[in-house]
């Protein structure tokens, strides 16, 4: 795939990878994307997971034609972008590796330490002349790894942004909103390091870039401003939008019956409201939309004196990844001794910026007339 006459695309898909990280449920498949500059001295941009290695060398012959690259240019060193550098080496034993001095001293993690001979390490705002590219590298650390560097061609003004601005889902997959994937790629693999990810913003944003080219993901050449946006409210932790979350896990459907209850009365209300099952949806999911909405209503039965597994999880997910800046409400259910909102809110406790909702509904096993009136007390409160 050319991006342009010089730029091209020598990244592969992956549908075999059922994990992401080991833990990301990746339906869609990943893509992982490297790409080569062709000029006077030719660069290649990353490599691609290990278990990818023979289809990216064929990428890369194919879009060498025969030239001997010059450079190549590791944005991340990640096993899922670094796996194939021993390829590349041994393919190509004049070829000199650019990193961070950080990337550098990792060689040895990855049982690369011989590579530190053949490695520049480049710092902040240093530039390496191509021909008629010229690359800029700029330090991008904690985004998310350390060692983490960006790489602004100046002639094609294209930012390479290494894990920024990344998706979930293969390339070969039909079209789809980039949104929604995005959104959860962020906040379940960046997001606990927001301040960094402004701080690239701040960099970005004294930079003409006209194409982004992530490390996962399709190229972005078109409004630029809309994704800057989203990952300047996401790294800033704002709600993007109004609505509420209801999260509920539930032992015999009762908790079920309330979260959807709760559900109808915000609807009827004009509020715009979504529903996961912890269960049962893809956690990684629900993680990212409780980042997408400004209230989270948490539901969960009392499990063994605390709350149910998956909600405790749920939460533990949210704390990692610096939930803030929300509103909360919390449904609870107990046959005998109801526990689960005052342990919920104990779980959410150095989250900053939270605001609790005054009304709390207790539930005795299945939901009663009191009940219903404390939903629309609820629901009242919610929607002002």
């Amino acid at each position: 795939m050319n991006i342009s006459d010089s730029i091209l695309y020598t990244g592969v898909n992956d549908h075999e990878l059922d994990l992401f990280e080991g833990q990301y449920d990746i339906h869609d498949g990943i893509s992982y994307n490297s790409y080569v500059i062709l000029d006077e001295k030719t660069a290649i941009l990353d490599s691609v997971d290990a278990r990818k290695t023979a289809e990216w060398v064929s990428n890369l012959d194919q879009a060498l034609s025969g030239r001997k690259p010059a450079y190549f240019i590791v944005s991340h060193i990640e096993p899922d972008h670094g796996g194939s550098l021993r390829a590349a080496a041994d393919k190509f034993p004049d070829m000199q590796f650019v990193m961070s001095a950080k990337a550098m001293s990792m060689l040895a993690q990855f049982g690369y330490a011989d590579l530190a001979a053949r490695t520049l390490a480049v710092k902040e705002n240093d530039t390496l002349s191509l021909g008629a590219h010229t690359l800029r590298f700029f330090m991008a650390p904690m985004v998310h790894w350390p060692e983490v560097m960006v790489t602004y061609e100046e002639t094609e003004k294209t930012l390479f942004s290494a894990d920024a601005f990344g998706k979930f889902g293969a390339l070969d997959e039909e079209d789809e909103d980039w949104l929604d994937e995005a959104r959860e790629y962020y906040i379940n693999i960046v997001g606990k390091y927001g301040g960094p990810v402004q701080t690239l913003l701040k960099k970005a944003a004294a930079l003409d870039v006209r194409r982004i080219c992530p490390l996962h993901g399709p190229v972005l050449s078109e409004n630029l401003g809309y994704y800057l946006d989203k990952y300047n409210t996401w790294s800033s932790y704002q709600p993007e939008e109004k609505g509420v979350l209801i999260a509920y896990g539930t032992l015999h459907g009762n908790t079920a019956v309330a979260a959807k209850k709760l559900a109808e009365m915000l609807r009827e209300k004009g509020v715009s409201v979504e529903v996961t099952d912890l269960a049962r949806d893809i956690l990684s999911e629900s993680v990212s939309k409780a980042f997408k909405y400004d209230t989270v209503v948490l539901a969960s039965p009392t499990y063994d004196g605390g709350i149910f597994p998956r909600m405790e999880e749920f939460i533990s997910h949210l704390k990692a990844k610096a939930f803030q800046k929300r509103r909360v409400a919390f449904i609870e259910n107990g046959s005998w001794a109801p526990m689960a909102a005052k342990n919920m809110k104990a779980l959410l406790e150095g989250c900053k910026d939270l605001t609790f909702c005054e009304t709390a509904v207790t539930i005795k096993s299945t939901v009663s007339d009191a009940n219903i009136a404390q939903f629309e007390k609820l629901a009242e409160e919610l929607s002002a």
